[in-house]
């Protein structure tokens, strides 16, 4: 790659916005086969491409688009949980896990939440939202 077309690359990483497929091709005039350069580069990672998906190392989608400009973006923790969520209306939610792979917080850009606990056995223990509900076992 020569280092005028390295530099447009680059000019489009730091320049591109939302919705990546659509922009891509409409704003940058890019081909197909040139998509990977930039979202290999914008997710710092290399890149499979599928019908308007993407996928990073992990084989985990990390973003996927629609004719219409519809777009998700997707995050994963090291052991390939999926920990955060983003559309195109504005929705998101975050989640955390424990170290077994449990489910111990979400969040969503609706305001509500919730946490829970586990036992060494992975039995849920404690539950508590946003609502006021709780159910505490812990003591039992």
């Amino acid at each position: 790659m020569n280092k005028k077309y390295q530099r447009y690359i680059e000019y489009i990483v730091n320049d591109i916005e939302l919705p990546y497929f659509i922009n891509m091709k409409e704003m940058y005039g890019l081909s197909e086969k040139e998509y990977p350069l930039v979202l290999s580069k914008l997710y710092n990672q290399p890149v499979t491409i599928k019908s308007n998906r993407v996928y990073g190392t992990n084989g985990n989608e990390i973003y996927s688009e629609n004719s219409n400009g519809f777009w998700i973006k997707k995050e994963y923790d090291t052991n390939g949980n999926k920990i955060y969520s983003e559309n195109s209306n504005g929705f998101w939610i975050k989640k955390e896990y424990d170290t077994n792979g449990n489910k111990i917080y979400s969040e969503n850009s609706n305001g509500f939440w919730y946490k829970q606990e586990y036992d060494t056995n992975g039995n849920a223990i404690y539950y508590e939202d946003s609502n006021g509900d709780i159910e505490d076992n812990r003591y039992e």
